[in-house]
């Protein structure tokens, strides 16, 4: 499938060089405001364009990849809809649940894939927790402990959108713990309530480096997660559950993974540790994104937990504001 890639900041550019190791998409335009940007793209030997606009008209692209800031998702969706286009979103899709409903809207109008960038419901080890929870080896899903940090944000420039307190509200949310909401959302279904504290406590991120976050979840369980941006990287997901538990250790950033160690612990067995080897994830998102579009599978992400992610998201932002419990809507 030929597709354009829109954004070219950091992962936009991880994102081409990652399918050119793919048989299933090809990068046919690439797009950025900044026209330093062009410099990238005629080394990859790809045409540039410096407005979105002009991806849309291109009639050899397929479908869109946006790795754009946080607010500008939702209309870039429903543009690439109303153009025919796939769309590929990086996280979050939205920043709100009116904003969210208004995307899936105008996929489905349109007949066209939605996917969304987030590549953790690829991981090997968490499709092997997954398994073990569908499974009913685990047992009646009880509580999730999950955390996501890196300090990959402290050479930033102040600057930069992904350090504004209007395209990364509640700090390091929208940066690694959506990731981990997702992950709850799949293991639990919709959230119900969230309370969720952020504080700028070591670095010079002002719309906060530390997040914890409680959700609790319409048919019973809760989540803890926590995320850090000033810290070294560690990624950890653990599901307990009435029968057993598993967690999943990341041993690098999925930006270049290493693999994983997963453990898991069934009642009236010793618990077993299992190293699994590197895979590329965020490459198997994007061609399961391809293979939808072109008719050979399903996304596997459905799109009821793509909105059921966004209207918990909101939540948390309006928690870490107003510092109480809050209802998530829907």
């Amino acid at each position: 499938m030929n597709i354009a890639v829109v954004g070219l900041g950091w992962w936009g550019r991880i994102i081409v060089q990652l399918v050119r190791q793919s048989d299933k998409l090809r990068v046919v335009r690439v797009a950025d405001v900044d026209p330093q940007a062009a410099g990238f793209a005629a080394q990859h030997g790809i045409p540039f364009s410096p407005a979105f606009d002009a991806v849309l008209a291109d009639p050899t692209v397929q479908g869109v990849v946006l790795c754009t800031p946080h607010t500008q998702h939702t209309d870039q969706i429903v543009a690439a809809a109303r153009s025919g286009k796939h769309v590929f979103c990086e996280k979050p899709l939205s920043m709100t649940r009116r904003d969210v409903l208004r995307a899936v809207a105008a996929v489905q109008e349109a007949g066209v894939t939605l996917a969304v960038g987030h590549e953790k419901r690829f991981e090997p080890p968490i499709i092997e927790l997954m398994r073990l929870l569908k499974s009913g080896a685990l047992g009646t899903p009880l509580q999730v402990e999950a955390n996501f940090s890196q300090d990959k944000f402290l050479g930033l420039d102040p600057g930069n959108w992904r350090l504004s307190g209007a395209e990364a509200p509640a700090g390091p949310m929208t940066a690694t713990g959506i990731h981990l909401l997702d992950l709850s959302i799949g293991v639990f279904g919709e959230a119900e309530t969230v309370l969720a504290r952020v504080a700028q406590l070591g670095s010079g991120l002002t719309n906060g480096d530390t997040l914890a976050a409680l959700v609790t979840f319409r048919r019973g369980g809760h989540a803890l997660i926590s995320a850090i941006l000033a810290t070294p990287f560690v990624g950890r997901f653990a599901v307990f559950g009435s029968q057993g538990w598993a967690e999943v250790r990341d041993k690098t950033h999925p930006e270049a993974p290493e693999g994983w160690t997963l453990t898991t612990c069934l009642r009236g067995e010793r618990a077993l540790s299992v190293d699994m080897a590197p895979a590329p994830a965020v490459l198997h998102n994007l061609e399961a994104f391809a293979d939808a579009a072109l008719g050979k599978a399903p996304y596997p992400v459905p799109r009821e937990q793509m909105i059921a992610n966004v209207s918990a998201l909101e939540a948390i932002f309006r928690s870490a504001r107003s510092g109480a419990i809050e209802t998530v809507e829907g």
